[in-house]
């Protein structure tokens, strides 16, 4: 089953439970994938891109939920966490740092890296082998971490 037919059939349960923030979270990716398909690419979307889309909308989620926390807006900054906790139900599950830590030497051991000046190539090749498995500044930070 595709992301986007998963995402039609937990939206009608929450029409049916009335449970506004979790309409919201869905309503909003539903609208991200709409956009997506209509943007004039006229290519099918594929789960990776799939993914990569709820990922931006967890991320915008969490940015604003900081912003919120940090102005002392905690009557905003709940509902869009309860959004991220909804939305992070499609994605897979996130690496842990261990595995990340693992994963990362394995791949500036092959690419030969051996300082901070390699941080670009490091991470084109890890972002791209760890897609959708992990967070872009969590991948940066291990990245660091090693190269330093």
């Amino acid at each position: 089953m595709s992301l986007q037919t998963e995402i039609m059939s937990k939206l009608k349960e929450a029409m049916k439970a009335k449970d506004k923030i979790v309409l919201e979270a869905l309503r909003a990716v539903k609208s991200a994938l709409l956009l997506a398909q209509t943007s004039g690419d006229s290519k099918e979307l594929t789960l990776e891109d799939e993914i990569k889309l709820v990922q931006k909308l967890v991320k915008q989620r969490k940015d604003s939920a900081v912003l919120y926390s940090e102005q002392n807006r905690a009557d905003l900054a709940e509902p869009e966490l309860a959004q991220v906790a909804v939305l992070e139900q499609f994605l897979p599950e996130q690496m842990g740092e261990d595995e990340l830590k693992a994963i990362i030497a394995g791949i500036i051991e092959k690419s030969g890296a051996s300082s901070m000046k390699d941080m670009g190539k490091v991470m084109g090749m890890a972002s791209k082998q760890l897609a959708g498995k992990a967070d872009g500044k969590a991948i940066s930070n291990v990245v660091k971490a090693l190269l330093a």
